[in-house]
């Protein structure tokens, strides 16, 4: 793995880096970073459309942690609802299952912001550990894009 930090504009990055960011299971998708991914991808409609049943899904196998690959986007699900937080440990099996997906679609390169971090109230010292566990042992690059 490499794993870099800069300060610069995650939409800024080359084209053959996937873009990961969190979400919820409800795809509420409202605030925060979210909605910029909305206005570039229309992430949410392209979810509820593609998965419609995906809060059940995610209720009936008790999920903690999920990943839905969608272009060239990888949406790190990290909790159920819109308004709940989510936790280290939801953090991880969503990483997990993201690494998974790199693995099977032989993604080499991530870019990414503080997921976890803004409404989600999660410290970014926490999940950067957790990032750095997760593919410590990947070819994967994992750049974090820092607001100024």
């Amino acid at each position: 793995m490499t794993y870099t930090e800069e300060v610069r504009d995650l939409f800024s990055v080359p084209e053959d880096y996937h873009l990961s960011h969190c979400i919820s299971a409800d795809f509420g998708m409202g605030k925060g970073i979210v909605v910029e991914f909305n206005k570039r991808f229309d992430m949410k409609h392209t979810l509820q459309n593609k998965y419609p049943d995906y809060l059940k899904k995610w209720r009936s196998r008790k999920l903690e942690g999920d990943c839905i690959s969608e272009g060239r986007v990888l949406n790190l699900i990290t909790k159920e609802r819109h308004f709940h937080k989510p936790t280290y440990q939801s953090m991880r099996s969503a990483l997990m299952a993201m690494r998974s997906i790199c693995e099977t679609e032989h993604i080499t390169k991530i870019a990414m912001p503080l997921i976890g971090c803004g409404l989600d109230k999660l410290t970014w010292d926490n999940v950067s550990a957790i990032i750095k566990d997760v593919f410590s042992d990947t070819d994967i690059e994992l750049l974090v894009c820092r607001q100024s």
